[in-house]
């Protein structure tokens, strides 16, 4: 399996992104995981770019304000699930400033929310990435999840 975090937006602070380097380095020890980022632009330049980031198969994870909200375990059952089901790919995809564009965030499988509070798009993959490492570990039964 595959994992693909698609995000707008570079993340240049040295120490969020030496935590999201830590965690993906980490997730690889499960699966494949690939970071495409991309810069703002308007949203009809960003829907080409986010359509040809997500291979085919794939199952599609926005993140979304108004999403669901999931417990660390709830969230490991759909990595699990993926696992298990040969789904090739899971992608989240992370929006800029404005969030997705409604179009991309309409063919999503799931719309998920890490928080009621908005996180910036640096923050928000640094949560995602460690949860993301966080739900293989508690598939396996490994301590770091102290689940």
């Amino acid at each position: 399996m595959r994992i693909v975090i698609v995000a707008v937006g570079k993340v240049k602070e040295r120490g969020i992104r030496e935590g999201i380097d830590e965690y993906v380095t980490r997730i690889r020890r499960y699966a494949k995981c690939d970071e495409v980022e991309f810069s703002d632009a308007p949203e009809r330049e960003l829907i080409p770019r986010f359509e040809k980031a997500i291979p085919p198969r794939a199952r599609v994870i926005a993140m979304e304000v108004e999403g669901t909200r999931y417990t660390s375990e709830r969230f490991a059952n759909v990595i699990g699930q993926c696992e298990v089901g040969a789904v090739p790919s899971v992608v989240f995809l992370i929006g800029g400033a404005y969030g997705l564009p409604k179009e991309i965030s309409a063919k999503a499988d799931i719309k998920l929310s890490l928080s009621d509070m908005i996180l910036p798009h640096r923050l928000a993959r640094l949560f995602l990435s460690e949860q993301i490492y966080r739900a293989f570990t508690i598939l396996r039964g490994e301590p770091y999840s102290h689940a």
